[in-house]
């Protein structure tokens, strides 16, 4: 099985797929014949591919159009925005986890599924993904969970025999239990490529919230939705960290999800990334075939990490609720999950689904034939949810922007922090 994983952000451009059908209108659309088109809006790929296939098999007169959105940024902004106004956001509407309390704030605007047999289902799936699309009271449902993250880090075997570091993925792994020791055997691959036109990671910012997502069960904001970036310790923790990686020239400055980011994937700009389970098929898309079994995946320092996670929602503006709600329960079920993760590889929430031995025994041949079940799935029970806030996004990019200007040189790391911190106040308002 093709195994890959698909990056949420992962082309640079909207690319609009139509499955089965030769257009794209608005929510309820409906032919002279009978015939209905279910649109559905997602951020990256899925690998729903087939699953709409064989649900439009066994649902005469209905058709699916897909449109995917790279740039998961303005996906979030339009979707917030459609919600917000009742317009046509899609019948069906993919949910980061970043944007899961913000949109509870008016479950209103959705189907809740609490109404359509979901207390018969929710126990299949792990409880914090059960419980991130539940209203407080328990009252309202608004998304089933489709996948989570699971952390680890995928590197550039070619490049590491070339700065004389081991390549195997164990002994790599033993390289950097601590991100201290990352930084450290950072130093030494820039020291032994001696090409100052690759650098040991890609961006600062994907190494910073790879830390920042496993230093606590909130980030930016506690449960009560106060703003903690100065109290909570793991968020200075992830910034001094990343501020090393800056300081000690481990970065190639890119700013990920950009069209130059994608390259660095093929042209060895880079040597290593932070890499969640959904990472791994943008890696394969970006790389090529003819890199396939140049990279690798190991363990993240750490040894574990929870970045990622989708859910699926019907919007009360739909005009054909119920083969939405049938969609959404098809592509979140059991075999729906198997398809997803054989497409695209990604993980699925079923913890059921974890025992069998297409998930537990799974590898990845592009990646050196790396024992993703193992990396991923093994540690997927054990997954913990990071309290997001309303607030999350620009709170994120308020940071994420201030850190680039630093890894730029436009300021210091000591400068940097109060404007971070400044920033993320403006934000979070």
């Amino acid at each position: 099985m093709n195994r890959t994983q698909r990056i949420a952000a992962a082309a640079a451009s909207a690319l609009v797929v139509g499955v089965l059908a030769a257009g794209c209108g608005g929510s309820g659309d409906e032919s002279s014949d009978g015939t209905i088109t279910l649109r559905v809006n997602l951020f990256g790929q899925f690998g729903y591919k087939d699953l709409y296939r064989q649900f439009e098999k066994e649902h005469p007169g209905v058709k699916i159009v897909e449109t995917a959105e790279g740039d998961l940024g303005k996906y979030n902004t339009k979707l917030s925005q459609q919600i917000a106004a009742n317009a046509s956001a899609g019948d069906v509407v993919a949910i980061e986890e970043g944007q899961t309390v913000n949109f509870l704030q008016t479950p209103d605007k959705f189907v809740n599924l609490q109404e359509h047999g979901y207390d018969a289902i929710k126990g299949d799936y792990l409880p914090y993904v059960a419980n991130a699309t539940t209203t407080s009271d328990g009252s309202a449902t608004i998304g089933l969970g489709t996948d989570v993250g699971g952390l680890a880090m995928c590197y550039r075997r070619d490049l590491f025999e070339q700065a004389g570091l081991p390549t195997d993925r164990e002994e790599v792994a033993k390289l950097w239990p601590t991100w201290e020791d990352f930084i450290t055997t950072g130093e030494k691959f820039q020291q032994g490529i001696g090409d100052d036109k690759i650098h040991f990671v890609d961006a600062a910012t994907n190494t910073y919230n790879s830390i920042l997502m496993q230093g606590s069960d909130e980030t930016y904001f506690d449960r009560d939705n106060k703003l903690v970036v100065e109290s909570n310790p793991a968020v200075k923790n992830a910034w001094d960290i990343a501020n090393e990686m800056i300081d000690a020239g481990l970065t190639a400055k890119i700013v990920a999800f950009s069209k130059e980011w994608d390259a660095g994937f093929k042209n060895g700009s880079f040597a290593t990334v932070a890499c969640p389970a959904w990472m791994t098929g943008n890696i394969k898309g970006q790389a090529g075939d003819a890199l396939a079994g140049v990279w690798d995946i190991t363990t993240v320092p750490g040894g574990s990490g929870n970045w990622g996670g989708s859910w699926l929602a019907v919007p009360k503006s739909s005009k054909h609720q119920k083969e939405a709600v049938e969609l959404i329960k098809f592509l979140s079920s059991a075999e729906g999950q198997m398809g997803a993760f054989e497409a695209e590889g990604r993980l699925p929430s079923l913890p059921a689904l974890y025992d069998t031995p297409e998930l537990k025994d799974a590898t990845n041949p592009y990646f050196n034939d790396a024992p993703v079940g193992q990396l991923f799935v093994a540690g997927a029970k054990n997954l913990k949810p990071v309290y997001l806030g309303a607030k999350n996004v620009p709170v994120r990019d308020a940071f994420e922007n201030v850190l680039r200007s630093v890894e730029n040189g436009q300021r210091s790391a000591k400068e940097g922090w109060p404007e971070a911190v400044k920033a993320a106040e403006k934000a979070a308002k």
